[in-house]
């Protein structure tokens, strides 16, 4: 979901630079920062972004400036007062409770939204809202290439990853059918130990306590839900759609199986299978972040 992309207009005496990124981000979080005195344009904007765009923490930056005369700078003189007026007020509470404020300068009055005006707030701006709303088009398709271009790299690793998490799981099975012998042999081990020291023992109902730990030793189910699991991610990689959400729940199910498989193991090899599967996993989830 990173991307960036820049351009710049003119027209009608007005000049602009747009400003568009994003980072990784689990929703949408669009923050803009346009003139305000522009009528619509911001929810136009928004309106605009949040259609296209489904994940990340995205800014849009638009610094409009007027280059005729008219737009000259000057302070406004009614709000200007208003602010005064609130910094007397803010600074007689904080006398009366004993607390000393810095100072403001000017520049910090000059920054306060309203007070610098450029005459601008004055004209009709429907005509000038349209233009830019226009020409945001331009800038929201650069950004959206961008992001499809970064897309199509992140498919190609997480296709890697997804082929490491089939071929370990691949490994798995094959250490689990290698330990086949070594659990039996325990298993029996275990059972005439119990029937050494229990007189009075049910051998029935020990064969059937030694069956439930048989199967609690089992990775058959661990090792076809991965299967399936790949098999879906595949799938979502595959639709072209926004699937940055459902690729992130899977890779959570992914996790859940393998530290299931590593539970189960009581054998080295398979341990260290579902220990490197679990690496790869975690790699998986962290790039599945960057999928709109």
């Amino acid at each position: 979901m990173t991307a960036f992309a820049a351009a710049k207009g003119a027209q009608d005496g007005f000049s602009w630079t747009w400003e568009m990124r994003s980072v990784n981000g689990k929703g949408l979080d669009l923050r803009l920062r346009v003139p305000d005195w522009v009528d619509g344009l911001e929810a136009g904007l928004r309106a605009r972004a949040g259609k296209a765009l489904g994940r990340g923490n995205v800014s849009l930056n638009l610094r409009l400036v007027r280059d005729d005369g008219a737009g000259a700078l000057a302070v406004n003189a009614a709000q200007l007062e208003d602010v005064l007026t609130a910094m007397a007020e803010v600074e007689n509470r904080a006398m009366a409770r004993g607390v000393t404020l810095a100072p403001a300068t000017a520049a910090d009055l000059l920054g306060l939204r309203g007070v610098l005006d450029t005459g601008a707030g004055e004209d009709d701006t429907t005509a000038l809202c349209k233009t830019l709303l226009a020409d945001f088009e331009t800038v929201l398709a650069a950004f959206l290439d961008m992001r499809a271009t970064e897309g199509r790299a992140l498919a190609a690793v997480l296709t890697a990853q997804l082929d490491d998490i089939e071929r370990l799981t691949d490994a798995a099975a094959q250490a689990a059918e290698a330990r086949k012998p070594e659990m039996e042999q325990a298993f029996k081990a275990a059972l005439a130990r119990v029937m050494e020291t229990a007189d009075t023992a049910d051998e029935a109902r020990i064969a059937q306590e030694m069956a439930l730990i048989a199967v609690k030793a089992d990775v058959t189910e661990e090792l076809d839900r991965l299967r399936a699991h790949v098999a879906a991610a595949r799938d979502l990689l595959a639709a072209g759609s926004p699937v940055g959400r459902k690729l992130d729940f899977l890779s959570q199910e992914f996790n859940r199986e393998a530290n299931t498989l590593c539970s189960k193991a009581q054998n080295k090899a398979l341990t260290a299978t579902g220990l490197e599967l679990k690496t790869v996993i975690d790699q998986m989830r962290e790039q599945v972040q960057n999928v709109e």
